[in-house]
């Protein structure tokens, strides 16, 4: 056997050895402290990418869940608003009902119209107060807002404009409408017949677009609560095995530095051949 003091091969090897399990060491002390066994793209590029892709997907995602929360909180507010019209159109049915009562005096007729405007000019102060974050969907400002439905925005869900103010399309009631005479009272228990039932057809129509919105709230949320986990199975490391790893590789190293002490004792053997 060759033995020189100018190339210990032995604990070259050891060295190399050693210097393998430090890398594999350091490797799983950042996966147990990341929690990730793909942190960065040299990890692994192409899981790294393929995540990447998925983060911003669900981070798009984040963007059309508020979007839908919105157009939801507007149609909300014109779906309580509509409600309340549709209530007091009830009363006004009931009061201009009761005006067309030939038998009714001066005073009792003169009474129930001004408990009519009243309630008529009611519906004007609901329909102006009617605004979510700037957007006033029942009094014929705007003409339909658009919530975003996916992450490529390629696909909206449109709620129209539906026009509640008095003297429109919808509610037929006029702003100057009165029962304060027989002709008028029945009159107006026409106006409002028809206005009621536009006013119910409105608040139905409201009604399926924010169970539209709403579905599609809760679809997209599951999408994403699964892009989450699949970005999980890629990057995600697990911490039982990495721990298991860290122990095993915690022996090597003391063994690996132990066989490179060792190692670098072999040239001492040459002091014995001049003794």
């Amino acid at each position: 056997m060759s033995v020189t003091i100018n190339t210990n091969a032995g604990a070259l090897i050891a060295l190399q050895n050693l210097n393998a399990t430090n890398r594999q060491l350091e490797q799983v002390q950042n996966r147990i402290s990341t929690g990730l066994k793909v942190a960065n793209a040299k990890d692994d590029g192409g899981a790294f990418a393929i995540a990447q892709k998925l983060r911003a997907d669900v981070r798009s995602l984040d963007v059309v869940d508020q979007s839908l929360s919105r157009a939801k909180s507007l149609v909300d507010v014109s779906s309580a608003a509509g409600q309340a019209i549709s209530d007091l159109l009830i009363d006004l049915k009931a009061k201009a009902l009761a005006a067309t009562d030939t038998s009714l005096d001066t005073a009792s007729r003169t009474a129930l119209n001004e408990d009519f405007k009243a309630l008529r000019d009611q519906i004007k102060t609901i329909v102006d107060n009617a605004s979510f974050n700037g957007v006033n969907l029942i009094n014929n400002s705007t003409n339909s807002v658009q919530a975003l439905a996916n992450a490529d925005g390629t696909s909206a869900i449109t709620v129209l404009d539906e026009a509640l103010q008095l003297s429109g399309s919808i509610v037929t009631v006029t702003t100057t409408e009165q029962i304060d005479t027989v002709t008028n009272a029945k009159n107006a228990l026409t106006a409002v017949k028809a206005s009621l039932s536009n006013v119910n057809a409105a608040l139905a129509r409201l009604g399926t677009k924010a169970r539209a919105l709403e579905i599609q709230q809760d679809f997209l949320g599951k999408l994403s609560d699964a892009l989450t986990g699949s970005i999980g199975n890629l990057v995600d490391a697990n911490l039982a095995t990495e721990s298991a790893r860290l122990q095993s590789l915690q022996v090597k190293q003391q063994l690996g530095v132990q066989a490179l002490s060792i190692a670098n004792q072999a040239p001492q053997t040459i002091l014995g051949f001049f003794r």
